[in-house]
């Protein structure tokens, strides 16, 4: 299995360079691949970077706050996109959070340089070996092993290689902008599933699409209730109240009864 790592600047290539070692340490049967090392003198770096993306199984993109918007970081994380599945992609925070990214970096799995998060990380790509993978008994008993390794030299990374420069913070409206987006576009799945639950709940149910049904809703109308006192008479009838909000919601849609609802007398309702 090929683990492809991605850096750009010194403090990144620092954590690539620790992460190759100790990847092979803890699963002997990967294979990290950085440039840094694993490009000959005298090739072609850009074409050598590129085939070697279409030959991978994982890729690891070590993340700075100098290098998130780097050119060369969100080249080869969308490379790594094309060519690989959403749980085959990570990124290595080394000194961010999760909340300082923005697309397309910030729809990867994200690592943190902590125990736990590394064994996730770990533990994902031992079952990308498939059938050279590791008892998972086995296995965290290797990492148990190396992961004082892993700490110290890390740690020795983050003081040997310090920010070259300031990189401003997101501003909190922005932060705000994309939980905001994120909570919608919750909403409206949430919203899409309900309703196919009741889709499939219900669809034997002839009584509630038939025409007699539907001629009675217009009368109901007509005769002055509001829609609140249409979904509450079905619910009286022992319907469940999502399925009376779908289907008197889909009714209404109809242009026909649209104009009909126009013409009909005021509810008393406020």
């Amino acid at each position: 299995m090929k683990v492809f790592i991605s850096w750009s600047g010194d403090r990144s290539r620092a954590v690539a360079e620790v992460l190759s070692d100790w990847i092979k340490c803890v699963l002997q049967a990967s294979e990290p691949w950085i440039s840094t090392r694993h490009i000959d003198r005298g090739s072609l770096w850009f074409s050598e970077i590129n085939e070697k993306l279409r030959d991978i199984s994982v890729g690891i993109v070590c993340l700075t706050q100098e290098n998130k918007n780097k050119p060369w970081i969100l080249f080869e994380a969308g490379a790594l996109a094309k060519g690989l599945s959403g749980n085959r992609v990570c990124t290595f925070l080394v000194d961010l959070q999760p909340h300082d990214l923005t697309d397309p970096l910030a729809q990867f799995n994200h690592t943190k340089p902590n125990k736990e998060s590394v064994w996730e990380l770990v533990r994902t790509l031992n079952s990308c070996l498939i059938e050279r993978a590791l008892d998972e008994r086995v296995l965290e008993k290797a990492f148990e092993v190396y992961w004082p390794i892993f700490e110290s030299e890390f740690s020795a990374c983050l003081e040997n290689n310090l920010p070259t420069e300031d990189v401003a913070p997101r501003p909190p409206q922005d932060i705000m902008m994309e939980i905001l987006t994120a909570t919608r576009e919750m909403n409206r799945r949430v919203s899409n599933l309900e309703s196919s639950q009741v889709t499939r709940i219900y669809p034997s149910k002839k009584t509630y699409t038939s025409s007699a049904f539907k001629s009675q809703m217009r009368d109901m109308l007509k005769s002055g209730m509001s829609i609140v006192d249409v979904v509450n008479d079905l619910m009286s009838k022992g319907l469940p109240a999502e399925a009376a909000k779908v289907l008197v919601s889909d009714y209404i849609e109809d242009s026909s009864v649209r104009s009909m609802l126009t013409e009909a007398p005021e509810s008393s309702d406020t």
